[in-house]
């Protein structure tokens, strides 16, 4: 009984994780990602002492869907350039991520190599600076097509985010939906209760 409690004391503080059917294992130790400023995926993995790199899934130039637009301050239907990239942490799959963007020149991305930082190369190549953004993050079930990618299975807890960009003007440039493996990411917030 002791060592029962113990495995589940263990298991909810996440240094464990139980596969129903199959037993106990130790547990892959979760990113922590404070959302107190403006970051890439590349800086939060450095930050972590992990190597980030990215595989491109996708690379076009596509029309906006309506909610995109909406996102971007586009008309339904204008061009924009779509990226998804599988991201990664010492070649450890942890989100797949789909960026929408849309500012003087995005063409030209398609042409670019994509494996690196999406912001550095956006503020080298093209002066584009991300200065702001907004960012929701919600709890999901992992899609078939998301899961085989991050290699869990379908119907896993994910995180689901979803961030509008803004540039040094404040024009909104990026729109990105992303899905992060749960087990692997956890959302941090540092709350400051107002003066009153």
């Amino acid at each position: 009984m002791t060592v029962r409690q113990a495995l589940a004391e263990l298991a909810e503080s996440g240094l464990l994780r139980r596969d129903q059917g199959r037993g106990t294992f130790v547990a892959e130790p979760r990113m922590r990602r404070q959302i107190t400023r403006l970051t890439s995926f590349t800086e939060d993995m450095r930050a972590r002492g992990k190597r980030a790199s990215a595989r491109v899934l996708r690379l076009e130039l596509t029309s906006a869907r309506p909610s995109v637009a909406h996102a971007l301050q586009l008309e339904a239907g204008e061009r924009v350039v779509l990226v998804e990239r599988l991201r990664l942490a010492d070649d450890e799959p942890v989100a797949v991520e789909c960026s929408h963007l849309h500012f003087p020149g995005c063409e030209g991305l398609i042409h670019e190599d994509l494996s690196g930082s999406l912001y550095r190369l956006l503020q080298e190549r093209f002066g584009v600076i991300p200065t702001r953004a907004r960012e929701e993050v919600e709890a999901a079930a992992c899609e078939p097509y998301e899961a085989q990618l991050l290699g869990i299975r379908r119907g896993e807890p994910v995180l689901q985010l979803r961030r509008r960009t803004l540039d040094h003007d404040l024009r909104p440039f990026e729109y990105v939906e992303s899905v992060y493996r749960a087990d692997r990411y956890i959302v941090s917030l540092d709350l400051v209760a107002e003066e009153t």
